[in-house]
C-alpha cells in the first residue's frame, strides 16, 4: 500500500524524492519521510512526519543539506497508529530502512533476537530495520539474505548502510518495486508513476533477488550471488499524463480522459469491425474450451466483472461466478482445467486477486488478467494478458481503468460469441461497431456534466443515500454506490429494485435521497413501479434514464437524460454519470477527492 521511491545520482535528491513522494502519495498519505545521505558529515539523515507530503517538505525546506542519494517513504497505517515516531524511514544502528508491506512474526523476531531495546516506534518495519542492524557486519547482501530468511509475511525493502556511500539496496517478496537507470541517475520505486518523469524504460525486482544502486549503474543479483541481466519494459504513457494539466483533482481530470482511454483501449484489438486478440497471442481454444467462467476481482474491479457477469450469462448462456478475490481462496471454489479464470485490477499487484490467480492455477485453470500496469505481478503470474492502456490513474478512487476494464470485457464476450457461434459476422460486426460508438456517447455525457453538478446539490447533505436499479442498472449502481462512499462519505447502498419490498424500503422515510437507474428499456415499467414506490414513501428522486424512454419523467423526478446505446452498452455512459456525482459531492463537500480517508489506491496488504 505504501509508496517507496530510491535515487542515487547527479540531482539534489531531495527534489526528487519529495516530487515522487507527492505523486506516489496515493498509495498513502498517513505520514512521509525521507533519509538522504548527508556529503558533509557522511551521515544519513531522517526527516519525517505525521500528515502529508506537503507538510513533510515544509520541514525539509528548514535545513540545507548536500545529498544525491536518498530513500522516501509515504505511508498507509497498518501496524502502529499514526504520527512521527511510526512515519519512514526507520532508523537503526547503521541501517536506514523503508518498507511496504505487513511483517507477520514481528513480534517472535522481537523476542528471538531480543531487538526491544532498539525499537522506538509501533511499527512491523522497524522491526526489519534493527534485524538488519543485528545481522550486519559489513556485508549487505549477507545481512539482506539472512534478514529476508527470517521474514514471514510480504515486504519491499529499500536499505542505505550507513558505510555504504550512495549505495541503495533492495529487495522483495509479493510487494512490488520497478527500478531503472537513465542519465540522472539509478533509481527504484513502488510503481512507475514515480519513474514516467524521467523514463519510460524500467523493469521489476524479481522476488528474493537483491539490487543495488549505484550512482552510474545497476546489479541485479539472486541470492546465490549470481548476477542477473533485468528485463527491461518500455511504458507508452505520456511524461505529463501522470500530472493534472490544470484539473483542480486527478478525479476530475481522469474521468474527462475516459473517451481517449477507451478509444485506446479497443481499437487495435478490433480488425474489419472483428474482434482480434492476435497482438496478444490468445489462443481461440482459450475462449472455446473452458465450460464456465470466474472472474476474480477487488471493488471496482469486481463490480467490472459483475457487469461481464450479465453480459455472458446474456449473450452467451455460460456459467459464470463473480468472486470477491479476499474470499476466494477460503470459500473452497469449484476451480478446474475447464475453468476460464479472468482476474482484473487496475494496478496488478492487489494482493487478494494475484493470490486468487496463483491459487486457480495451481487447480489447473487458464488464467486471464485485465491489467492497466505492464509487467505487474498479477500479468506475470496469469497465463495471458489483456492490457487496457489507460494511462496512469492516480485518484484513489478508480474512474478509467473502471471503464476500459469493462470495454476489454465487452471484446472478450464478442470474441467468444464469435467462436462460440453465438454471433454471426453481422451480429458480431454490428456488437463491436456499437462499441466502437462509446467514446463518443461518453463525451456527450462530459459535456453535460454540468446538470449533474445540478443533481449532485440534490445529495449534498444526505447522510444516508440509496441507489435502485434493475439488471445491469443494479450492476453499475453498486460501482456508483461505492464512488459515493469512497469521496464522499456519505452512508450509500445501492439494492436491487425487486428486492425493496423484502426490507430495504423500510428504510425510506421523508426525504430519504434515492439515486435510480433507469437504461433497459425491457425493464422500463417495472423499474418506474419501483420508483413510484419510494416516492409515495417520502424519498426524493434522482433520475439517470436512457433518453429514448424518458418521456416527460423531468416534470415528476429530477432527471439526467443519458445519450440512447443499446441496451447492453447503457452501463458505459451511466457509469460516467455517476462518476461525475460522486466527484461533485466531494467537490462541493470540500474534501479532497484524491486522497479519500483510510484508503490507498493499491492494495498490496491482505
Amino acid at each position: 500500500m505504501c509508496g517507496i521511491i530510491g535515487y542515487t545520482g547527479s540531482e539534489d535528491v531531495k527534489e526528487i524524492l519529495l516530487d515522487a513522494l507527492e505523486l506516489l502519495e496515493y498509495r498513502g498519505y498517513d505520514s512521509a519521510g525521507i533519509g538522504v545521505c548527508d556529503e558533509a558529515s557522511g551521515a544519513t539523515k531522517v526527516y519525517k512526519c505525521a500528515g502529508r507530503v506537503s507538510d513533510l517538505r515544509a520541514i525539509c525546506a528548514s535545513e540545507k543539506i548536500l545529498s544525491h542519494c536518498g530513500i522516501g517513504h509515504t505511508r498507509w497505517a497498518t501496524h502502529g497508529g499514526v504520527n512521527d515516531v511510526n512515519a519512514h524511514p526507520h532508523k537503526v544502528g547503521k541501517v536506514t530502512l523503508v518498507h511496504n508491506g505487513i511483517i507477520e512474526n514481528y513480534r517472535e523476531l522481537i523476542a528471538d533476537y531480543n531487538l526491544q531495546e532498539k525499537l522506538q516506534s509501533e511499527t512491523d518495519s522497524e522491526v526489519v530495520a534493527a534485524l538488519l542492524d543485528h545481522f550486519y557486519t559489513g556485508d549487505p547482501d549477507e545481512a539482506i539474505k539472512k534478514t529476508v530468511s527470517k521474514l514471514k509475511g510480504t515486504f519491499a525493502l529499500v536499505i542505505l548502510f550507513a558505510d555504504q556511500k550512495d549505495v541503495i539496496y533492495s529487495s522483495r517478496n509479493v510487494s512490488p518495486i520497478v527500478a531503472t537507470l537513465c542519465k540522472e541517475g539509478a533509481m527504484l520505486a513502488s510503481d512507475l508513476t514515480a519513474l514516467c518523469r524521467f523514463t519510460n524504460r524500467y523493469f521489476v525486482v524479481p522476488e528474493y533477488h537483491i539490487l543495488e544502486l549505484h550512482k552510474d549503474k545497476l546489479v541485479l543479483k539472486d541470492f546465490d550471488g549470481t548476477v542477473k541481466e533485468p528485463e527491461f519494459l518500455e511504458v507508452d504513457w505520456e511524461l505529463n499524463s501522470a500530472g493534472k494539466n490544470g484539473y483542480p483533482f486527478y478525479m476530475e481530470k481522469e474521468i474527462m480522459e475516459q473517451p481517449d482511454a477507451i478509444a485506446n483501449t479497443i481499437a487495435n484489438r478490433i480488425k474489419g469491425e472483428m474482434p482480434d486478440f492476435s497482438a496478444e497471442k490468445i489462443p481461440d481454444e482459450l475462449f472455446t474450451d473452458c465450460e464456465r467462467i470466474c472472474v476474480v476481482a477487488c471493488g471496482t474491479a469486481m463490480h467490472a466483472g459483475l457487469v461481464a457477469q450479465a453480459l455472458v450469462k446474456s449473450i452467451l448462456h455460460m456459467h459464470i461466478d463473480v468472486e470477491m478475490a479476499s474470499e476466494f481462496m477460503y470459500s473452497d471454489p469449484v476451480i478446474d482445467d475447464k475453468t476460464l479464470v479472468i482476474a482484473v485490477s487496475q494496478s496488478g499487484e492487489t494482493i487478494d486477486t494475484l493470490e486468487a490467480v496463483k491459487y486457480a492455477r495451481r487447480r489447473g485453470a487458464k488464467c486471464l488478467s485485465i491489467i492497466n500496469v505492464k509487467g505487474s505481478s498479477i500479468a506475470r503470474e496469469s497465463d495471458y494478458v489483456l492490457y487496457t492502456n489507460a494511462g496512469p490513474e492516480i485518484a484513489v478512487a478508480s474512474t478509467k481503468a473502471y471503464t476500459t476494464q469493462l470495454a476489454v470485457f465487452y471484446l472478450v464476450v464478442a470474441k467468444m460469441a464469435q467462436l462460440r457461434g453465438v454471433f454471426d459476422v453481422e451480429q458480431t460486426q454490428s456488437f463491436i461497431r456499437e462499441l466502437q460508438r462509446v467514446p463518443d456517447v461518453i463525451k456527450k455525457v462530459l459535456e453535460d456534466r454540468r446538470m449533474i453538478h445540478v443533481l449532485a446539490n440534490k445529495v449534498l447533505e444526505a447522510k444516508d443515500l440509496f441507489m435502485i436499479g434493475r439488471g445491469l442498472d443494479y450492476s453499475i449502481l453498486l460501482e456508483g454506490s461505492l464512488k459515493l462512499k469512497e469521496v464522499s462519505y456519505i452512508h450509500s447502498e445501492a439494492y436491487a429494485s425487486g428486492e425493496l419490498k423484502h426490507g430495504p424500503i423500510a428504510l425510506i422515510t421523508n426525504d430519504t435521497p434515492v439515486v435510480a437507474a433507469v437504461t433497459q428499456e425491457k425493464l422500463l415499467s417495472k423499474e418506474l413501479s419501483n420508483i413510484k414506490e419510494v416516492r409515495s414513501r417520502g424519498a426524493s428522486v434522482v433520475l439517470f434514464i436512457k433518453e429514448k424512454i424518458a418521456g416527460g419523467l423531468e416534470n415528476e423526478y429530477d432527471v439526467f437524460k443519458l445519450p440512447d446505446m443499446h441496451d447492453e452498452f447503457m452501463v458505459m455512459p451511466a457509469s460516467v454519470a455517476l462518476q461525475l456525482l460522486a466527484y461533485y459531492v466531494s467537490s462541493d463537500k470540500g474534501f479532497d477527492v484524491d486522497k479519500p480517508r483510510n484508503l490507498a489506491k493499491v492494495v498490496t496488504v491482505e
